[in-house]
């Protein structure tokens, strides 16, 4: 059965998932531009009547109010917006008081996801290693609003968690139209090792939103992307 979406924001992004949305058996019948949707006010029950998922990227001003709409709608919605994380405990606990369905991320890509896990990884071995000092570097295009980004800053993150306690030294930079590199680094005076994701394109990032969405449709509860990802088919 075809799974009916509205696209919130149609910047690259958007576009990406309404080109690729047929390929995951997806129908887009209404697309919310930036134009007609300050503040959120396109966002309701009659706008969004019928609509299985909403896909969101937007800015980080916008994905709060945006999404706080789709709860109150009662519309299950898939984020990939940065920038707007600290308001994560806020979301979670409307999902929990107002039975709302949410998925946020970083980064969507299936490809990042396993990244992630072999950077986690890898800071477990060196994190017994005192020898050996982190960091991490991104590049993306010049358009991308925040850096370092969400999905740098949540591969610290993971760092962290896998027990590796000293510093991670971080750094991004912003050029052309480069859809996103990243590199974790673990030096030492002896050796370096280096682990890098590059993105070709923004269409793993829309497949990866568009098969969340599929598994999203019927839930309800506030997930990250890293949560699900390898549930997703």
């Amino acid at each position: 059965m075809s799974l009916r979406i509205a696209i919130v924001g149609y910047g690259k992004m958007g576009r990406s998932v309404e080109r690729l949305a047929g390929e995951h058996d997806c129908e887009v019948v209404r697309i919310f531009r930036s134009t007609e949707n300050a503040n959120a006010v396109a966002l309701n029950r009659n706008s969004l009547s019928g609509i299985d998922v909403a896909i969101e990227f937007t800015t980080p001003q916008s994905a709060l109010q945006n999404l706080l709409r789709l709860i109150e709608a009662g519309v299950p919605a898939v984020t990939g917006t940065t920038g707007w994380f600290a308001e994560v405990p806020r979301i979670r606990e409307l999902c929990e008081s107002r039975g709302g369905t949410v998925v946020c991320g970083p980064n969507f890509s299936v490809g990042l996801h396993h990244f992630r896990a072999t950077v986690a990884e890898a800071a477990r071995r060196f994190a017994r290693e005192e020898a050996y000092g982190a960091w991490g570097w991104e590049i993306h295009h010049a358009a991308k609003r925040d850096a370092p980004s969400g999905t740098l800053l949540a591969l610290a993150e993971d760092i962290s968690r896998s027990g590796y306690a000293r510093p991670v030294s971080l750094s991004a930079n912003r050029a052309g139209v480069i859809p996103g590199t990243h590199e974790i680094g673990f030096d030492s005076a002896e050796d370096s090792i280096t682990l890098r994701h590059t993105a070709h394109s923004r269409d793993g990032f829309a497949r990866g939103a568009l098969r969340a969405a599929r598994w999203l449709a019927g839930k309800t509860g506030f997930f990250e992307f890293r949560e699900i990802a390898d549930q997703l088919s």
